[in-house]
């Protein structure tokens, strides 16, 4: 094998993590010749970080029955458990997993009763999956900053939103925002727009952060905390618009039609298929909340997908979503 993949190249491709971690788990490492292990599953990945939920599924798959599955599984494992926080922190690509480990981790009592069942555990691995799928396909905020105006709320109560606390994650994503204005200020690349947008993001983060601890302390919001959450759809809208080609590159206004949430990537290649990793359109989600009395609350989830097509049947996010549209959707 080495014999036949070593070489030179001008411009190598970067390590990272995910693509090692599959390539430790396919064949020629496991599986047999009569039945190789030809391409990994997303969920490789989760349970190489540790997730028992991951593994529980990829028994049910099937998956762990391949020759020298369970032996390379547990390799990997051991290497990723040993990575410190500067291996973590080496970069925005590795920052990015960091920051997405605390989504699909189980929730213990500290946490509402709702984030602690096996439904939920299964919707945050989503999540999870989902936004590692938008990192594949290489989705970051970089172009000009425009805010939609949202406005106060009347005078009467606000209604009363809830953000799902998890601390952890909403520290890794601040910290992966702080890294990512940092480096670009420091390599004179920070324009006055981009920072702005940059600062915007890192403030929503410390919101986010702060609510959801005050939530887990039992601590009531202020009528101004809620109705930021509220309008909590106006800034997302405000950070796509900030996130889209600009129209006029004089006005550094976005156009947000083409905005969709549905892409696609492929990240693997087997023998004759390549694996399809794709985010879906959002669907609703409805939790009880640990509120007295008890109060229903409806946000928005993602969905994900994953599937093979064959060689020549690799999708753009135009086929994607025209796939979508068109109730055509795999399982």
């Amino acid at each position: 094998r080495d014999d036949a993949t070593q070489g030179f190249r001008f411009m190598g491709q970067r390590f990272t993590l995910d693509a090692y971690v599959f390539g430790e788990l396919m064949w020629r490492k496991v599986g047999t010749l009569e039945n190789p292990r030809d391409l990994p599953k997303s969920l490789d990945f989760l349970a190489a970080q540790g997730s028992e939920e991951a593994y529980a599924l990829l028994q049910e798959m099937g998956e762990t029955d391949y020759v020298n599955y369970d032996s390379q599984m547990e390799k990997v494992k051991e290497e990723v458990a040993g990575f410190e926080l500067d291996s973590w922190t080496q970069n925005l690509y590795w920052s990015w997993l960091y920051a997405l480990q605390p989504i699909f981790e189980p929730k213990g009592e500290q946490y509402p009763a709702f984030m602690q069942t096996q439904a939920w555990l299964r919707k945050d691995m989503h999540t999870a999956l989902s936004s590692w799928t938008e990192l594949k396909h290489d989705t970051i905020l970089y172009a000009k900053q425009v805010m939609a105006e949202m406005g106060g709320g009347p005078d009467d109560q606000p209604p009363k939103g809830y953000v799902e606390p998890n601390p952890e994650a909403y520290v890794r994503l601040l910290a992966l925002a702080e890294m990512t204005r940092d480096g670009l200020d420091s390599r004179g690349l920070l324009d006055e727009i981009t920072g702005g947008n940059l600062s915007n993001l890192i403030e929503q983060l410390t919101f986010l952060l702060d609510v959801s601890q005050a939530e887990l302390n039992g601590t009531e919001l202020a009528d101004e905390d809620y109705w930021r959450i509220q309008y909590f759809g106006g800034w997302l809208e405000a950070m796509t618009v900030a996130a889209a080609d600009p129209v006029d590159p004089a006005m550094g206004s976005g156009e947000i039609s083409d905005q969709k949430s549905a892409l696609i990537a492929d990240v693997a290649t087997g023998i004759g298929r390549v694996l399809e990793e794709g985010v879906g359109y959002p669907t609703k989600i409805y939790v009880v909340l640990p509120n007295s009395p008890y109060q229903i609350a409806v946000g928005a989830v993602y969905t994900y997908y994953e599937f093979t097509v064959g060689l020549d049947e690799r999708m753009t996010d135009e086929d994607w979503q025209t796939m979508l549209e068109s109730g055509n959707a795999p399982d």
